[in-house]
């Protein structure tokens, strides 16, 4: 884990709003250089709600092929904000089997 991805979280749970703002706007460029470990804080963090869709978001914007299970996971979730950035994850993502799951989520009634 490099120091930029440890400070960037850091800051992202820092109580100061601006430097949560910091943190996230610090790692957005390099979230495909993460997606792995951002993809393990996501599923490790279960109290913040806010940092849990910044996660989402930027393992959305990574736009790796290594994203799609727990977007594919998040598209079904109860939470209409973490299943708001999945879909947009997995439209960034703009792969054939993100593209399958979008429409079979919507062929389901899933609005989307």
């Amino acid at each position: 884990m490099t120091i930029r991805f440890q400070e960037a979280m850091r800051l992202m749970r820092a109580r100061d709003p601006q430097d949560r703002e910091d943190g996230f706007h610090f790692l957005l460029p390099h979230a495909a250089e993460h997606v792995d470990r951002l993809i393990a804080e996501f599923t490790e963090e279960r109290t913040d709600h806010g940092l849990r869709c910044w996660l989402l978001e930027l393992i959305g914007h990574a736009r790796s092929a290594n994203a799609l299970p727990i977007l594919t996971e998040q598209l079904h979730a109860d939470d209409d904000s973490l299943r708001f950035w999945a879909v947009r994850g997995l439209e960034q993502l703009d792969t054939k089997p993100a593209r399958y799951e979008l429409w079979k989520a919507r062929a389901n009634g899933l609005a989307l």
